[in-house]
């Protein structure tokens, strides 16, 4: 399976960042063995000082599709989840201004939390889905996907451009603001609406 991840589609998050919006999404992708499921606990790497978590929804593919129109990219999933996308944000920052791609600091073992997902039936107008992590039982990311600066399905069109998307690959949609670090003993609670939809702790 394919991890495909966005960066920077959500305004608050830009400016909290110091980062430009981007004219066309930020794409990249995370291998197989950076999964992490079943609330299993993520356990903090010893090459980061400044592990952030960044909490996302996610859209599970379930059709084989290549260069997908976005007025047709609803017929490629059935259902939305979320997740966190780990971020080695120390070694991020000093790639960025090595100019070094940051693969390894997005990418590393267990760094894609997967969560629950919802039937997009249960889920109404996914341009306006609510969601939220709790951090040790305080909320400090509530995320909306009306605020995407490009929406799920534009970026199902514009992923398929590139790559074959296939069954089974998961597509995370980015992050809303609030992201931080996280420490030994943390608890992440992620919720959709009021449903929970992931509950781990970090070690």
């Amino acid at each position: 399976m394919k991890i495909f991840a966005i960066g920077q589609n959500y305004i608050e998050h830009n400016k909290e960042l110091n980062s430009k919006n981007p004219s066309e999404p930020v794409v990249f992708m995370k291998p197989d063995t950076a999964l992490l499921k079943n609330n299993k606990p993520f356990f903090i790497p010893d090459f980061s000082k400044e592990l952030h978590y960044e909490t996302e929804l996610i859209v599970k593919f379930n059709r084989l599709g290549k260069n997908i129109d976005s007025m047709f990219s609803g017929r490629y999933y059935a259902e939305i989840g979320l997740g966190v996308d780990f971020t080695a944000r120390d070694l991020q920052r000093r790639l960025k201004n090595e100019g070094k791609p940051w693969e390894i600091s997005k990418a590393f073992d267990n760094s894609a939390v997967i969560g629950s997902f919802l039937p997009i039936a249960e889920l109404g107008d996914i341009q306006n889905i609510p969601f939220r992590l709790d951090l040790n039982g305080q909320t400090v990311q509530n995320g909306n996907s009306s605020d995407m600066i490009f929406p799920i399905n534009e970026l199902i069109a514009y992923v398929s451009g590139f790559f074959t998307i296939k069954i089974g690959d998961v597509l995370f949609t980015g992050t809303p603001a609030g992201v931080g670090k996280v420490a030994i003993g943390d608890r992440l609670e992620g919720y959709i609406f009021d449903k929970k939809m992931f509950d781990f702790n970090i070690k």
